[in-house]
């Protein structure tokens, strides 16, 4: 941990700082690239604008992939450009890990790097296909930042830590698989409620995943009768985003992605 003119130190704050054990700090800076609540991209000193894509609660346009943020974008598009030609580039990331006003929402992640071109692949909503572009890290730092933009606590992230495969499964992974859950799978969880509580589909009113972890989650619901909640718990623990899928997908509904 290091204070804000760069020495080691604690937070000039009170509460929880950031944690100086680096598979934790590691695990909360890839939460933070997990779910964003701004992202900005500076290339050369000028800001490129992302393409948030059809899922807005995507991160505004940025993927953690594997440790590695990727940015999905059209082929004409400033940062199609600046992958192809290996710019230098840094991005700043704003957090939406956990409720508006919480400490976690003072976090910004800057990762400083080199963009290259990471292949392509087609658009889930169109025919469109688009460039991947990838940054690769060589120098990770977690902040937090008070209300008035001051930085009052700030820790270097080791690479090696932030790269492992072992904080796939971040919370700020599972917040974002929930929220995706619950505003683009209502139907198909509506349907999983009916199976596994043996109710009218048409008496489910509405339902809610929560709680999800890499060994389950809870489901919520309110039907005709009142209000409910439901453990669902996954036959082994999911290590892998994949794993995490074809769990939910196994214990509720084939149609959630």
């Amino acid at each position: 941990m290091t204070s804000t003119d760069g020495r080691p130190g604690s937070s000039r704050r009170g509460g929880a700082g950031l944690l100086a054990d680096p598979d934790q700090l590691a695990e909360t800076a890839r939460s933070v690239l997990a779910c964003a609540s701004e992202v900005e991209l500076v290339v050369d000193g000028t800001s490129l604008e992302l393409d948030a894509g059809a899922d807005p609660v995507a991160s505004l346009g940025l993927h953690d992939r594997e440790g590695i943020p990727t940015f999905v974008c059209s082929l004409d598009s400033p940062v199609s450009f600046a992958g192809a030609a290996n710019q230098s580039a840094l991005i700043k990331v704003a957090s939406a890990l956990g409720a508006p006003g919480t400490a976690d929402r003072e976090l910004v992640l800057s990762i400083a790097g080199r963009l290259r071109t990471a292949g392509r692949e087609e658009c889930v909503c169109c025919p469109e296909v688009r460039d991947v572009v990838a940054l690769d890290p060589g120098f990770v730092l977690l902040a937090r930042v008070a209300a008035d933009g001051s930085i009052t606590e700030r820790a270097r992230v080791p690479l090696g830590a932030f790269r492992a495969a072992t904080h796939q499964l971040n919370r700020g992974y599972l917040q974002r698989c929930t929220q995706h859950a619950n505003d683009c799978h209502q139907d198909e969880l509506r349907r999983a409620v009916a199976a596994l509580s043996h109710t009218r589909l048409g008496d489910v009113i509405g339902v809610q995943l929560a709680d999800l972890s890499a060994t389950g989650a809870e489901l919520r619901w309110v039907d005709a009768a009142g209000a409910h909640a439901r453990a669902v718990t996954f036959p082994w623990p999911a290590a892998t985003a994949e794993q995490l899928g074809d769990l939910l997908r196994s214990r509720l509904h084939p149609g959630i992605c």
